[in-house]
């Protein structure tokens, strides 16, 4: 049998792969849905028909590859989307991170990628699924003729912007392999679980630019960010982490802003996650 393709089926009249073939594709990290828009994907995210099709076994926790079709009102074949799911009761315990909390980090994340305008990680939400609540994420195809291992000391504006967002975010885990470099050149960061914690636990593969000045553009969108928690996006953390949490986010924009500098590793504690990549 031939290889299921990848087909763009946002077009009228466009091509549809079979309901096994769009299974098949999806098992093989194909995007199923061509490039879409990002408020379609979000609004197809949020309101389609989730269906589990596979389990990526090699995950720490619960992670499921799946489906979402859109709902539309006329019965015509709605646009069908790959995607990540990873329900809250799947969620192993950690020592450093209260349980069932890490979906919520994960959309937070993507919150604040979406208010930075950098839009450095892929379309998420939180929803029911099959198993329970969970976090849903747009499926993204990467380039495979790019070696993350090669690309992570490079001075790489896409990187850059992703290590920014990773200070503000307080991420504890950016491994090499939670990278992901895509076709048209962008690179997004996924697997942002591990976020937020009010206590210093940044770990990184991304200490390229340590202490090195923060641009005019990442400055401002520093302050975009610090004026924004103080409403909308404030509000929506809110509704995903603790207090505390929002608060020490805010914190760590403010002593962005006041050194203008990346931050250094600290020598009192792990810098760089295990395994790296």
């Amino acid at each position: 049998m031939a290889e299921p393709k990848s087909v763009d089926n946002t077009e009228p009249g466009a091509p549809r792969l079979t309901r096994e073939e769009m299974e098949a594709a999806a098992l093989e990290g194909r995007q199923v849905a061509g490039p879409l828009d990002r408020d379609v994907a979000l609004r197809i995210l949020r309101e389609g028909e989730l269906t589990v099709v596979g389990r990526l076994l090699s995950a720490s926790n619960a992670t499921f590859f799946g489906l979402v079709e859109e709902r539309t009102p006329d019965d015509r074949p709605g646009i069908v989307a790959s995607c990540v799911y990873k329900p809250i009761r799947g969620e192993r315990p950690l020592t450093d991170f209260p349980d069932g909390t890490l979906a919520c980090r994960e959309v937070a994340a993507h919150t604040v990628s979406e208010a930075s305008g950098w839009d450095v990680i892929p379309p998420t939400v939180m929803r029911d699924g099959p198993f329970g609540r969970g976090m849903v994420q747009l499926w993204m195809e990467v380039d495979e003729s790019v070696d993350v291992t090669e690309i992570v000391d490079d001075d790489l504006p896409a990187l850059r912007r992703i290590a920014v967002l990773d200070a503000v975010l307080n991420n504890a885990d950016r491994k090499g392999g939670h990278l992901l470099p895509l076709p048209d050149g962008r690179i997004l960061g996924v697997d942002n679980g591990l976020c937020f914690a009010v206590a210093p636990k940044l770990r990184t593969v991304l200490w390229r630019w340590r202490g090195q000045p923060l641009n005019d553009d990442e400055v401002e969108v520093l302050l975009r960010l610090r004026k924004d928690l103080g409403v909308g996006l404030g509000d929506r953390l809110r509704d995903l982490l603790s207090p505390q949490e929002v608060l020490a986010t805010a914190r760590r924009i403010d002593a962005l802003l006041e050194q203008k500098l990346f931050p250094m590793p600290d020598r009192n504690r792990p810098v760089i996650p295990w395994p790296p990549f």
